[in-house]
């Protein structure tokens, strides 16, 4: 491909982890992708200076849904302004390719792919409910991937090989994890304290992802309680951290739920109830109509269910959740998208 490819969107850890996930693919193929984001949300922290990309842009946008009135215009501004920017970065790098893997930091790189002759937009959509700037582009993509859409070419979610590789069947239950993201989520918190003294009970370990904001209380709790938890507020490993977990409790953000389900961890799915178009409980309803995981509503969370459910067979939903997700989801892919460019190309001459 002798054109440069654009990988764009992210804003929150779901949306980068996917970007990350397809530049690690073409780096494997000799490509150094360009990625365009925000300055707001976590995309520097992601990508600035990352080798593996060929340049970063870092353009000043923030979300329009949720805002009113003059917030809503002024993003929309803010969007446009930086719409004419990839104007600019396109036609200095002969873009031809643009990958969206949504979240607000897309919106001016995927905007520009729609208007610019000869650029041809990819999405990649995460949640079983389509985000507000896929709904609008979608149309004029080449293609849509979803791992929720049966139309989807592909159906598998691109998970990195790491939650693969540490992947077992769990036959004995004697690890607890609770995971609330890595901005961390307070019900989860609260609710893995409150049940630790009956976990505690029955000689099950603790470890608990709190994320930063909540990490100083939650250890202080545990410390109250004279219980020895692995708490952190976040890791890289997580992983590993969920390889040594025999069940989990968790939100339901489309990357954690998959990398869960890549790892046969069985979980119960808590999802965040303010989460736009209520997607986090129909991306574990996708999982739960499988009979592969639980779920419940945040507000009837209780000790005594979650006891109920650890009595279950989770070792048969354990060794489904082994073929619930193929491990070669962003190599298939970039498959299909490089095929189609060299088709492109062909054609053009």
């Amino acid at each position: 491909m002798k054109d440069s490819v654009v990988i764009t969107g992210g804003g929150t850890g779901g949306h980068l982890k996917v970007a990350d996930a397809f530049i690690n693919e073409f780096n494997k193929r000799g490509i150094k992708p360009i990625f365009i984001g925000s300055i707001n949300g976590q995309d520097k922290s992601w990508f600035e200076n990352d080798k593996r990309l060929k340049e970063t842009f870092f353009l000043d946008t923030k979300g329009v849904v949720n805002k009113k009135g003059l917030g809503k215009i002024t993003s929309l501004f803010q969007i446009l302004k930086a719409m004419y920017k990839c104007f600019g970065i396109y036609n200095k790098h002969k873009i031809k390719t643009v990958i969206s893997v949504g979240g607000f930091s897309a919106a001016p790189a995927t905007f520009a792919s729609v208007l610019s002759l000869g650029c041809k937009l990819y999405i990649h959509e995460q949640n079983s409910v389509m985000g507000k700037l896929n709904e609008l582009t979608s149309r004029f993509a080449t293609n849509l991937f979803s791992s929720f859409d049966e139309n989807s070419p592909i159906k598998d979610y691109p998970v990195s090989e790491e939650f693969f590789s540490n992947s077992r069947i769990r036959e004995d239950l004697k690890t607890i994890i609770f995971l609330g993201g890595s901005q961390g989520a307070r019900a989860i918190n609260d609710f893995a304290v409150k049940v630790a003294p009956s976990l505690n009970k029955l000689g099950l370990k603790i470890i608990h992802q709190t994320g930063g904001v909540d990490f100083t209380r939650i250890s202080e709790e545990y410390k109250k309680l004279g219980i020895e938890a692995d708490v952190f507020a976040f890791t890289k490993e997580i992983s590993k951290k969920m390889n040594e977990a025999d069940f989990a409790i968790s939100r339901a953000g489309a990357s954690t739920l998959w990398e869960l389900c890549a790892n046969s961890l069985p979980t119960l799915f808590v999802p965040y109830p303010y989460a736009a178009k209520d997607h986090q409980y129909t991306n574990a309803k996708f999982i739960e109509q499988k009979k592969l995981c639980y779920i419940c509503r945040q507000d009837k969370l209780n000790e005594e269910l979650l006891l109920e459910i650890l009595k279950k067979d989770n070792t048969t939903i354990s060794k489904s959740l082994l073929t619930s997700i193929k491990s070669d989801a962003v190599e298939s892919i970039v498959d299909i998208i490089l095929t189609k460019e060299k088709s492109s190309d062909k054609k053009s001459h």
